[in-house]
């Protein structure tokens, strides 16, 4: 499913992503805290590039015309509250680090709430936008992995 050409991390983490994303999606606790214990296994900063990535291309298109507080606030509230329900163990702090620190506004590694859960986290964050702009997840996965692979490659002066 995933193209050949990417380094076998890459291809472990879209599939330990994409796992995780089917589990919530499904409101499968069980499956969503064994699929986020493979990816807590990846490298931590390859996996939380990837994450941000993807939360930060499906908040550019829910809301193409830039993103207010108030949006902001309501997918912290609608994920919460969404998950909840299924999932009693969503911690609201870890979902304010991941909406936060994919937007760049709070430096997660400087400041974390509670890493333990940001994974879980940001899994939640995603199977709500995906859910609420009603798209599949594997374009936007393949569009982050790539993303990086891209960064990676460009030179610095």
């Amino acid at each position: 499913m995933w193209p050949t050409h990417w380094p076998a991390v890459a291809r472990d983490i879209a599939e330990a992503l994409d796992a995780a994303i089917v589990a919530a999606r499904a409101s499968d606790a069980a499956a969503l805290t064994e699929a986020t214990e493979e990816l807590a296994a990846l490298p931590a900063e390859q996996v939380g590039a990837v994450l941000s990535g993807v939360v930060r291309e499906l908040l550019e298109t829910l809301h193409p015309d830039g993103l207010t507080g108030e949006d902001v606030q309501d997918v912290l509230t609608r994920c919460a509250r969404a998950a909840a329900l299924w999932f009693p163990a969503v911690d609201v702090d870890s979902l304010v680090t991941v909406l936060t620190g994919a937007l760049g506004v709070a430096d997660v590694e400087e400041n974390p709430r509670r890493p333990e859960r940001a994974v879980e986290a940001a899994i939640l964050v995603i199977a709500d936008l995906l859910s609420a702009a009603e798209v599949p997840a594997d374009g936007y996965v393949r569009q982050a992995l790539d993303e990086i692979a891209r960064a990676e490659t460009v030179e610095m002066p």
